[in-house]
């Protein structure tokens, strides 16, 4: 091997050892509702809900934004044919990421069902990642992927406890649209104790080849997540990792950030009769006739950023600049170099 064959490859090594994550969108409070827009279709998991825009949600005071950002439900009104809420898409799109959220409190209590989630096109094909999701009074958050088929992950690798390993779905053997679930093991991870931690924050770790989630309670998150320089290397097992014969390239892409409130429906409603919540009568007779019980359905976001490789943008820079040489003739690509041992 020629000496000067190998300077460049080094120099490469070099520059990509040095890269992390950078910030790329900040959802920060004054600029929050700007960056989303508010989906008011019927809902498709057929909750007792009536999503509003964003003119309703702001007058209702559904929404609001200062040091922090509100989104709440209606608890005011009786609501027969279902309880104002709100249903955020974000504008911006995305093809992998450091997802991470600094909550102090998210919506909880019977006949909730709150999710944090990315969602690709074309569901299922595009993919989607349930970041935080759980029904009514429930204590552990459900981290879940949904896709189309050919897609199951590894049993190991996360503290959490697997609950479905095929994330198709309409995967045989599981209930319909079960997806690959895995179940955090903090009983503190989502609703009312959750919320009387003074919340937490949740990070979502997406590449080309798994998809992580770790919890962190408000008093143990990592001082680089504060410091606004994460290093998912340093933050040990996660609660929750998406990994195993799935290609996750082809099942996830072009992803959009949602935030939503419905209530009974596909999920809540249908596991109401075994929960605590059944010696409330039925699911939406008690949703619709008792609005001070979801005074506590809101999410309060401190924050919400979303970082990228600074690795891959730097990868695609050295490739492009090293395409042709000084003297015009082309230069071998780094995955060359790399197939070559250089």
């Amino acid at each position: 091997m020629r000496l000067t064959s190998l300077f460049p490859a080094l120099s490469l090594a070099a520059e990509l050892a040095s890269a992390a994550y950078v910030l790329q969108d900040d959802y920060s409070p004054d600029v929050f509702f700007d960056k989303f827009t508010f989906f008011t279709d019927a809902d498709p998991t057929h909750g007792h809900v009536d999503y509003v825009d964003r003119g309703t949600a702001q007058s209702a005071g559904l929404i609001s934004s200062g040091s922090s950002v509100y989104m709440g439900v209606d608890h005011t009104n009786i609501a027969s044919s279902g309880r104002q809420s709100v249903r955020l898409s974000s504008t911006q799109t995305y093809h992998h990421g450091l997802f991470i959220i600094d909550l102090s409190h998210m919506p909880t209590g019977c006949g909730t069902w709150p999710a944090f989630w990315i969602l690709g096109p074309d569901w299922p094909n595009g993919g989607e990642i349930d970041v935080i999701e759980n029904v009514n009074v429930a204590t552990n958050n459900h981290m879940t992927l949904h896709t189309s088929d050919g897609c199951t992950i590894d049993s190991s690798g996360f503290t959490g406890t697997l609950l479905t390993s095929n994330c198709f779905v309409n995967a045989p053997g599981q209930a319909n649209n079960a997806g690959c679930g895995i179940q955090s093991p903090d009983s503190n991870s989502y609703g009312a104790g959750f919320n009387s931690n003074s919340g937490g924050v949740y990070a979502t770790e997406w590449t080309s080849d798994h998809i992580s989630i770790w919890f962190f309670p408000r008093s143990s998150i990592p001082s680089d997540i504060t410091a606004g320089n994460p290093d998912p290397s340093t933050w040990g097992t996660p609660a929750a990792r998406f990994a195993g014969n799935c290609d996750i390239e082809s099942h996830f892409t072009d992803m959009q950030i949602i935030f939503d409130i419905t209530f009974c429906g596909d999920w809540a409603g249908n596991v109401w009769e075994s929960s605590t919540c059944a010696s409330l009568g039925s699911c939406t007779d008690y949703v619709s006739n008792n609005p001070e019980a979801f005074a506590d359905a809101y999410w309060d976001i401190n924050s919400l950023r979303v970082y990228q490789d600074s690795a891959a943008a730097k990868r695609d820079e050295i490739e492009g600049r090293e395409k042709t040489s000084a003297k015009g003739f082309p230069r071998k690509s780094m995955r060359a170099r790399r197939d070559a041992g250089l």
